[in-house]
């Protein structure tokens, strides 16, 4: 028995498949004109890149953002997009990666999406200034390699939870 949630009876009304997803794919993009007035809110990973001796650290700090990232999307299907990550060096001064991902934003609420959020399990933009504090979300990065799937499922599942909550109070906010 399919049970028809007031999101998957939205998205059949306006012709669009309960399966679909919006990523930054061309096939997806055509997807999101048919339903741009709904589709307001970017997710966007916010991903440290580094080569150096700590790179398995650097790695898992790219790698749960994602899963949450993905997770989110598919949940929030028709409401948003996922964009690819923004990436910064580790080394990179973070003056310089706020400047790139305020311009992005800005280019986002020009274009009719006034919802930005960034992932990131990089503790430092825990202290972001904080108009970029709105906008970053900052989970601790779980190590999901050595773990049981189910309970891989569970931590993410958990995760994105707690995301859900931020992202649905801003909207509210905005009523």
């Amino acid at each position: 028995m399919n049970i028809l949630t007031s999101d998957t009876l939205w998205i059949r009304l306006n012709g669009l498949d309960v399966n679909d997803r919006m990523k930054w794919r061309t096939k997806d993009i055509d997807l999101y004109h048919q339903a741009a007035e709904y589709v307001d809110t970017a997710i966007i990973p916010l991903i440290p890149v580094s080569w150096g001796s700590q790179k398995k650290q650097v790695v898992l700090k790219g790698e749960f953002p994602q899963l949450i990232s993905d997770e989110l999307e598919r949940q929030l299907k028709g409401r948003v997009v996922l964009f690819p990550p923004v990436t910064y060096l580790e080394s990179e001064k973070e003056e310089d990666v706020l400047n790139r991902i305020s311009s992005l934003s800005d280019e986002l609420r020009q274009g009719d999406m006034p919802f930005t959020v960034f992932i990131t399990s990089d503790a430092k933009w825990s202290g972001a200034d904080s108009d970029r504090q709105e906008q970053i979300i900052n989970i601790p990065p779980v190590p999901l390699e050595h773990m049981d799937e189910d309970y891989q499922r569970e931590i993410v599942s958990e995760q994105v939870k707690h995301i859900l909550q931020i992202v649905t109070k801003k909207w509210q906010n905005t009523f």
